[in-house]
C-alpha cells in the first residue's frame, strides 16, 4: 500500500472527476492520502475531504504565498479547525523566495512570511501537531526559524536542499518527503540526497495536481498529476537506494503513518 503524504485534491483541475478519481486509488493500491491546505477556505475543504474519504487525512495551514493580509482570527480558524480528528499536521507552511524576481509586486515580502510561519510554528507547538514546511529558494532562513522550533516534529515537503542541509534536518528528527521532481532526468542532487538519507525519515508525495512525474510528464500536452502516479516516485527510490520497490514502499507508508499518527 502506498501512502501519498501531500496532494491537493481541493485544487479546481480535479472537479471534474474528484469523487471518481479518488474512489478509485485503493484498486491502484494507494492506500492513504494526506492533504494540506494553502489558506483558511482550501484547509476547510481539507477538512471536508477528509470526512468523505476514510482514507483520507487533511491538514491545516497557511502558505506563504497568501502571508498578505493574514489576521490573528485567520489563525483562530486554523486552530479550530485543527482540532478535527482527521486533520494530522499544521501545514503546508514555511517561506517561499521564488517568485520574488518573476513577480516581485504579488510576492509576500520575506518578513510577513517569517512572521506567519513563526505564528504558525508556535500554533502547532501549542497543539502539539507536527508541520508540513513548505521551502522554496528559502532553505538558510527557513531552517534558522525551524531550529527555534526544534522540539516539534516536522517534515520538509518537496525537498529541494543540498545533502548538508538534509543532514542537519534529520539530526531535528525531522523527515523529508519527495516528489515526481526527482525522476527527471536533471535530478542529480536529489539522487545525491536519497543515497544520503537514513530510509526511516524518507516520505513520498506527489504535490498534486503538480509536479508530474516522468514518463507521463513527457506525454503530449499537460498532464495533471495525481495520486495514481506516486508509485514513480517509490520506483526511483528504490532505484536510487537499491532497495526493491515493495521494501521502498511499505518503509515510506510506515514513516508517514508514524509521522501522522494514523493507526
Amino acid at each position: 500500500m502506498l501512502f501519498d503524504t501531500h496532494a491537493h485534491y481541493d485544487d479546481s483541475w480535479f472537479d471534474a472527476d474528484r469523487d471518481a478519481l479518488l474512489r478509485s486509488m485503493q484498486e491502484h493500491n494507494v492506500g492513504l492520502i494526506l492533504n494540506p491546505g494553502c489558506d483558511v477556505e482550501t484547509s476547510k475543504t481539507a477538512v471536508r475531504l477528509a470526512h468523505t474519504y476514510d482514507f483520507m487525512y487533511a491538514a491545516v495551514g497557511i502558505h506563504p504565498e497568501y502571508s498578505v493580509g493574514v489576521t490573528d482570527a485567520d489563525i483562530d480558524i486554523i486552530r479550530t479547525l485543527a482540532a478535527d480528528p482527521k486533520v494530522k499536521a499544521i501545514g503546508e507552511i514555511g517561506l517561499d523566495y521564488y517568485w520574488e524576481k518573476r513577480s516581485p509586486e504579488t510576492t509576500p515580502p520575506r518578513e510577513q512570511q517569517k512572521i506567519l510561519l513563526r505564528k504558525q510554528l508556535e500554533l502547532a507547538r501549542e497543539l502539539h501537531m507536527p508541520v508540513i514546511i513548505h521551502d522554496r529558494e528559502a532553505h538558510e532562513d527557513c531552517f534558522d526559524i525551524v531550529k527555534e522550533f526544534s522540539d516539534l516534529k516536522g517534515v520538509y515537503h518537496c525537498y529541494s536542499g543540498s545533502l548538508e542541509m538534509a543532514k542537519e534536518i534529520v539530526k531535528l528528527g525531522w523527515n523529508l518527503s519527495f516528489t515526481g521532481v526527482i525522476t527527471y532526468g536533471k535530478a542529480k542532487k536529489a539522487r545525491r540526497v536519497i543515497e544520503g538519507l537514513p530510509m526511516d525519515r524518507i516520505m513520498i508525495e506527489t504535490d498534486s495536481p503538480y509536479l508530474t512525474p516522468e514518463p507521463e510528464r513527457l506525454a503530449e500536452g499537460r498532464v495533471r498529476n495525481s495520486s495514481l502516479f506516486v508509485h514513480r516516485v517509490a520506483e526511483q527510490i528504490a532505484s536510487f537506494k537499491s532497495l526493491t520497490v515493495q521494501e521502498v514502499e511499505d518503509i515510506t507508508t510506515q514513516n508517514g503513518k508514524a509521522f501522522f499518527g494514523i493507526a
